[in-house]
């Protein structure tokens, strides 16, 4: 595909998802796989987050299921797997379609399963920030369904089983050749990569240890996570990371509104306080420097920075108590 989008948009329509229809999604995720959803008429449903995992939290889906649910959307954000076993079995309970949001997750494994084997299809983004990028945009979707092989195929060129026999009304959805290229090259040497990440979580964890900052935490049932993002949580990021800007240190926020308080999705009637982890993680993260080329020792200048801004932050508060 030409995106990670383009991905999610064609798995819900091969899964027959339209107007009318219902999914199941978190609403702490990139606005992507809402877009996704409305892209076919269906109308999003939140399911809040696990706090520790980030991801969706199986056990408050039989409180969104509905008549119209046709398909459920877990993200495994950050690079974490959501937890599958329980999300796969409520949906085969109530016939559900199993759409992996996987655009983070590359090469995660779950319970020693891949993220992308562990619904009925799975997507991937290969923007070039991604654990697996390319040189610009790209995506695809992974099944082992002859049928929806065979439609998403189609879906991505104008609906072409072959050269001008268009069976459906599709899209200019395809993978720019030199995207595809990059990516062979790249592939081969995922894992050794998602190791590398791997490697300097486990030292960030350490070095923030006692910090005052929150680190990610690995699910027991995570076989490896792979880090796309480091994202720690502090009662004052705002603070946080105007001093580790300040330090030369850069951060990001993914993502500081969550999918049902933006402008964009207001139509869909949520309010402030319905999906209070997702609200309260998307008021805390900060996601730190992670990349497979960043060394030791960047790592350690970054963990030094956090905890002397965090130092000096429970510095100032004791300062302004009166004797």
């Amino acid at each position: 595909m030409n995106s990670g989008t383009s991905a999610l948009h064609l798995a819900l329509l091969a899964a027959g998802v339209g107007p009318g229809d219902e999914v199941l999604t978190v609403p702490f995720t990139f606005v992507a796989t809402t877009a996704a959803i409305c892209y076919t008429g269906a109308r999003p449903v939140f399911v809040d987050i696990d706090p520790v995992s980030f991801n969706m939290n199986p056990a408050l889906l039989e409180a969104a299921l509905t008549p119209r649910t046709k398909a459920i959307v877990p993200v495994h954000l950050y690079g974490q797997p959501a937890d599958m076993d329980p999300i796969v079995a409520f949906a085969r309970k109530h016939n559900l379609v199993v759409i992996e949001d996987a655009c983070q997750a590359h090469g995660a494994r779950y319970k020693g399963r891949r993220a992308g084997s562990l619904g009925d299809m799975a997507c991937f983004s290969f923007y070039p920030g991604k654990n697996l990028g390319a040189y610009g945009e790209g995506g695809c979707v992974v099944t082992n369904s002859a049928d929806y092989t065979r439609t998403i195929r189609m879906l991505r060129d104008w609906g072409q089983e072959k050269k001008y026999h268009h069976v459906l009304p599709g899209f200019n959805y395809r993978l720019e050749g030199l995207q595809g290229a990059v990516l062979n090259v790249k592939l081969p040497r995922l894992d050794e990569a998602n190791a590398r990440r791997s490697t300097r979580a486990a030292l960030y964890n350490q070095l923030l240890s006692g910090s005052g900052v929150r680190t990610p935490a690995t699910a027991p049932e995570t076989t490896s996570h792979v880090f796309h993002v480091y994202a720690i949580r502090v009662a004052d990021r705002e603070q946080l990371q105007h001093d580790l800007t300040a330090a030369g240190v850069q951060t990001g926020i993914h993502y500081p509104i969550p999918v049902h308080l933006t402008e964009a999705y207001s139509s869909l009637g949520y309010r402030k306080g319905d999906f209070p982890e997702s609200e309260r993680a998307a008021a805390e993260v900060l996601s730190l420097p992670m990349f497979p080329e960043l060394t030791e020792d960047q790592v350690l200048e970054v963990a030094d920075a956090v905890t002397n801004a965090m130092r000096g932050a429970a510095s100032g508060i004791l300062a302004e108590v009166p004797a």
